[in-house]
């Protein structure tokens, strides 16, 4: 079990190691971008294209009418 785990670990970091150090438009790609108060990644596999993006701001409602109205 322990050399299963450390074997999942290894290949986990060569994929992110490799994925953060390919040029933009290689067929694997990860991409690490900071926004405001956040953080923004984007991997790319062949066509696919998986987005992962984080704020510490929350993004709430910016309106004053009532919720069931927001419909």
């Amino acid at each position: 079990m322990a050399r299963a785990v450390l074997a999942t670990v290894i290949v986990f970091t060569a994929l992110a190691t490799v994925g953060l150090t390919a040029p933009a438009d290689s067929p694997f790609c990860i991409s690490v971008r900071a926004i405001f108060l956040g953080i923004d990644v984007d991997v790319k596999i062949g066509t696919s294209h998986l987005r992962f993006g984080w704020s510490a701001v929350p993004m709430a409602w910016v309106t004053t009418k009532e919720p069931a109205s927001r419909l």
